[in-house]
């Protein structure tokens, strides 16, 4: 069963990138973006990510907690993060965990090969944990207008 729109968004308790948990359950009352893409230092997940770094503070105005979440490690989240000047927390979900919960994780094809890997999609997840919007089909040049707009 995939998630929809108005949906109790699947609670959560996972590492950031400096290994310090985030639950789901202490971000009531605030809304929260939670975005899952492949991994870092890739040229689209960088356009995404990066695109959210030069909006976000049009999130911070609004109140909005962004979290970004991949398989990678925590050292590769740093690393990331330092890279391009992130300001918020990367989730590890090394074990691809919270990307099974959200329904992420799934069956992909490139250059003939067939493996299991995070399908890029963004929620908002409203101030009472419920799925405000779910955004299957990313444009990381324009996610902020995508999830603002």
């Amino acid at each position: 069963m995939s998630l929809q729109i108005g949906d109790k968004a699947p609670a959560f308790e996972a590492l950031n990138q400096n290994g310090e948990t985030i639950k789901l359950e202490d971000l009531k009352g605030q809304k929260v973006v939670l975005y899952f893409y492949p991994k870092d230092n890739t040229p689209t997940c960088t356009t995404q990510a990066c695109n959210i770094r030069d909006n976000y503070q049009q999130y911070t105005s609004k109140g909005i907690k962004v979290l970004g979440v991949s398989t990678d490690s925590a050292k590769k989240h740093q690393n990331f993060i330092k890279k391009y000047d992130l300001p918020f927390d990367l989730l590890v979900d090394e074990d691809h965990s919270l990307n099974e919960a959200y329904g992420v994780w799934q069956e992909k094809k490139n250059f003939g090969k067939v493996y299991m890997g995070t399908v890029r999609t963004t929620f908002v997840i409203d101030e009472n944990g419920q799925l405000e919007n779910i955004i299957s089909k990313v444009k990381a040049k324009e996610h902020t207008d995508q999830i603002l707009g």
